[in-house]
């Protein structure tokens, strides 16, 4: 059927039909605002799925072409051809008025928004569409997402994999084909608001070179300073601030923008200043010296620890970390590997017959999606899900395999999808002791990712940790609530080495580009992680969640947590949190070393009080 067919059947799918620009780019490398588009091609689409037009080229980006073993794009090959200024013209043209479409979406926009940012011409994209994000909500029957695995998936050819044009026209075959499937799921698209590029809150900020050494805590009255330590600065000060920072750093000092509980020492020449440094300084008790005696005591700082160096913890940090294994002791479906770590389960997964099924746990394999009731007794039903070996589905899509109806869910208006769609539905006792049909022939040998409950750990692979880790938050889409994912890059002390540490929407990148807020929907986010390249004063990545206004979490509903090895391949784990009911802040996970390991927790612990509040404990303050 074509997607002319399915917008003249199907009234709902009107609202799916835009004039779409389809884009693809071969880079140099990955970082959009440091590397360079060598090649770009753009085909638009008319509502009705018909191509418009084509436009593709090679770029001269003036640069080293970088992984010429993947994209084949070489120095000789890039000679002569045009610079991006000379076509952004004709790519802006094509562009105007159309949503921009591509596979990993935010990635084709940000390089394209650095183009035309360099070429000093306006990028005309007001909203774009992510096929991987779009795909991520269908939920096809696919090992993974990667474009050529959903274009084998959907029947789309594919001819030159890496050739920009190619992979457009591909990438139009796949868009018309998830339309269809979210027509027939009756799923909202994951568009995105683009904001104006040229906003320099969306820059990334300069980088600070983070401090080696740990902080060995405040400065004692007539004590010498000490690598580490935490300095902040308020008032003016006879020393040039910048050189005074500069002398302060190459020192081995931390020095801070702000003031938290963890602060080592004040500085400032007016004892009596109202600043909120100092106010903050008096309400915890931190030293304050002024800038003479500071600067006697820089002439000789004592030796720190470095970051790399653990001191042997005391006895009751010690039984804190043995509780911490308790944690990963309960995940269920997971195995013990060598030296008591647990890893997912995934022998079964290879097999291509069907796998037994535990009788303590009928609901393995299946994913279960609850309607209806309150948000506590949902909460609950979820839980229960999980309890007995599902996953607890936050949206319909096509991997949902069963459908609990709670008080008043027979009326959600999903049900008319989930009918015509022919998935069972149970009454909410059905959980006490549930009787299932069997598992429909696709989910037989899929492999899934692990279930976690809230408090569940799991190692990561050490061979994948020079990847890039990617956590996804998904919800239910609605008009009343806005949700941001925000993120703390914290030391041993909990506590952010420097205010560019902490993540939020208006400033979505670290310091050194290891850290990454993505938007990939109105009910979407995700950060993404290379955990080989953080800092080592990094010890833990804090991922939250906060809602905007007065609405709260119980209002919002559950929360989807996913944690993935790389934006297209299939989860490692996930987790259903949804005990959060008047928070309005939820911490969602962690990213912890654990000696020479990495762990990620599924927390899920709600507060009552703001990102404000929640902040200000990891050391940042937010400034209206």
């Amino acid at each position: 059927m074509s997607l002319a067919s399915v917008v003249a059947e199907d009234s709902g799918f009107r609202a799916y039909a835009f004039e779409w620009a389809l884009v693809d780019v071969e880079t140099s490398g990955l970082v959009a605002r440091r590397d360079r588009v060598l090649s770009v091609a753009v085909v638009t689409m008319g509502p009705d799925g018909e191509r418009t037009g084509e436009f593709s080229t090679l770029l001269d980006p003036g640069c080293d072409p970088g992984p010429v073993q993947v994209h084949g794009l070489t120095a000789e090959r890039l000679r002569g051809a045009p610079e991006f200024g000379q076509v952004a013209g004709r790519i802006a043209a094509m562009l105007q008025d159309r949503v921009l479409v591509a596979h990993n979406a935010q990635f084709d926009y940000d390089f394209l928004a650095h183009e035309f940012a360099r070429a000093a011409t306006p990028l005309p994209v007001s909203r774009r569409l992510c096929t991987l994000a779009l795909n991520r909500r269908v939920d096809p029957p696919t090992e993974d997402l990667r474009l050529g695995t959903l274009a084998a998936h959907y029947g789309v050819p594919q001819h030159k994999a890496h050739d920009a044009l190619d992979d457009t026209r591909v990438l139009a075959g796949v868009l018309r084909a998830s339309l269809r499937e979210a027509a027939r799921l009756g799923l909202p698209l994951p568009l995105v608001d683009c904001p104006p590029r040229q906003d320099p809150r969306f820059l990334p900020r300069q980088s600070k070179a983070p401090c080696s050494f740990r902080n060995p805590g405040r400065l004692s009255p007539g004590g010498p300073l000490a690598q580490g330590m935490k300095v902040a600065v308020t008032g003016e000060t006879d020393t040039p601030r910048t050189e005074l920072v500069a002398r302060s750093a190459a020192a081995g000092l931390n020095m801070m923008t702000s003031v938290s509980r963890h602060t080592s020492v004040l500085v400032t020449n007016d004892a009596s200043t109202g600043s909120a440094k100092a106010r903050r300084a008096a309400a915890e008790g931190v030293p304050v010296i002024d800038e003479r005696t500071f600067l006697r005591l820089l002439g000789e700082v004592r030796a720190g620890t470095p970051h790399e160096q653990r001191s042997d913890a005391r006895p009751a940090e010690r039984q804190s970390e043995r509780e911490a294994e308790g944690e990963v002791a309960s995940v269920p479906g997971a195995r013990m590997a060598e030296g008591g770590a647990r890893t997912p389960r995934t022998a079964a997964s290879k097999t291509a017959g069907p796998v037994p099924v535990p009788v303590d746990r009928p609901l393995t394999g299946r994913r279960v999606l609850v309607l209806g009731g309150t948000h506590p007794t949902a909460a609950a039903g979820r839980a229960r899900v999980v309890e007995l070996g599902g996953a607890a589905a936050i949206n319909l899509s096509a991997g949902v395999t069963d459908v609990v109806l709670l008080a008043d869910g027979a009326t959600d208006r999903r049900m008319a999808r989930i009918a015509a769609l022919g998935i069972p539905t149970y009454p909410a006792d059905w959980l006490d002791a549930p009787a299932v049909a069997p598992l429909p022939r696709w989910v037989i040998g899929r492999r899934g990712p692990l279930v976690l409950p809230r408090g569940g750990v799991i190692d990561l692979p050490d061979q994948q940790l020079s990847a890039v880790w990617h956590l996804t938050a998904s919800w239910a889409q609605r008009t009343t609530c806005e949700v941001d994912l925000v993120a703390f890059l914290v030391d041993e002390d909990e506590q952010v080495s420097c205010d560019e540490d902490f993540l939020f929407y208006g400033a979505p990148e670290s310091p050194d580009g290891s850290v990454r807020l993505l938007a990939d929907g109105p009910a979407e986010q995700t950060l993404a992680v290379r955990l080989g390249a953080l800092p080592s004063a990094v010890r833990k990545v804090v991922v939250a969640a906060a809602v905007d206004g007065t609405p709260t979490f119980g209002d919002v509903g559950a929360l989807q947590l996913t944690a993935g090895c790389g934006s297209s391949a299939p989860p490692l784990a996930q987790s259903a949190l949804d005990a959060a009911t008047t928070e309005r802040t939820l911490l969602l996970a962690e990213l912890y070393r654990r000696g020479p390991r990495w762990r990620f927790r599924a927390v899920g612990q709600g507060y009552d009080h703001g990102l404000d509040v929640l902040a200000r404990g990891y050391g940042v303050d937010i400034e209206e």
